[in-house]
Order: structure tokens, then C-alpha cells, then sequence
């Protein structure tokens, strides 16, 4: 086993990761909010947060960190027309997805104390769930485009 083997392996687990959790993610959270159960989505929302932070995150750290590497290893250059789309649509994905770990820390947040109160979700939890869903488009498509083009270098 080489060492290139061993960092192209560790970068495509990361992309992975982001995809797999990126996914199951949505799905969560889509479904505790189709449940409008503010307990369920207080408990949701944490486990959600939470994987973000030690999964996605984890990984989004170590693409560029892996993907340097191959470029060394491979004397790829920035040039190249696919990487180059990549590297902006990575941008692109984190712009979105930063706002989107707040957004969903505060859907949490504002379940956790409609649970408290007794009362009803909210009105800014619809706007930020609704926020958090537009976001996720354009984030998680970026993402799915990225794999496209490290699979499969079309320019």
C-alpha cells in the first residue's frame, strides 16, 4: 500500500462523510419537523448539531488538508479545470453550510424552550427551518458536483 493510496483512501472517506452525514442529516431533521413535535425536534436537533461537529466538520477539515496532498503527490495544478470548479463549488458548500450549523443550534434552541413553556413552535422556527431547507441545496448540491468532477475529470 503507498502512501498516495493511503491520502486518495482518507479522501474519499471524507467526501463520504460529508455526503453520508450531509444526508442523513437532512433526513432527520426533515422528519422531526414534518412531526411539528418541539421535543422531537429539541432531541433531533442536538444529535443533528452534534454530528455536524465531530463528523462533517472532522471531514471538511481534512479535504483540503488530503486533497493538497494528492495535488503534491500527483503534481496536479490549480489550473486544471475540474479542480479549479471544485475548489469554488467547495466555497460555494461551505457558504452555505455555515450559516446552516447555526441556524440549526438556534431551531434547537427555540424547540428546547417551546418544550419548556408548553407551547407552540414558534414563528422564527419556521422562517429558519425554512432558511436551513433553501440552504441545504445549494450546499449539499455543491458537494454532489465536487464527487462528479473528482470522479470523473471531465476538463
Amino acid at each position: 500500500m503507498t502512501l498516495y493510496f493511503v491520502v486518495k483512501y482518507l479522501h474519499v472517506l471524507g467526501a463520504v462523510v460529508i455526503l453520508g452525514t450531509g444526508s442523513g442529516i437532512a433526513f432527520f431533521m426533515l422528519m422531526a419537523h414534518l412531526s411539528r413535535d418541539a421535543a422531537f425536534i429539541a432531541r433531533t436537533a442536538s444529535v443533528v448539531v452534534l454530528a455536524d461537529m465531530m463528523f462533517t466538520l472532522s471531514a471538511v477539515i481534512a479535504q483540503p488538508v488530503t486533497g493538497g496532498i494528492l495535488m503534491m503527490m500527483s503534481s496536479t495544478s490549480l489550473t486544471e479545470g475540474w479542480l479549479a470548479a471544485s475548489l469554488a463549488l467547495y466555497a460555494v458548500a461551505g457558504l452555505f453550510w455555515v450559516p446552516v450549523i447555526f441556524m440549526q443550534m438556534e431551531t434547537r434552541d427555540l424547540a428546547r424552550v417551546a418544550v419548556e413553556k408548553g407551547s407552540a413552535l414558534p414563528p422564527r422556527y419556521l422562517v429558519l427551518f425554512r432558511r436551513w431547507f433553501v440552504f441545504g441545496i445549494p450546499g449539499f448540491g455543491s458537494v454532489m458536483i465536487i464527487l462528479y468532477l473528482m470522479i470523473a475529470k471531465p476538463f
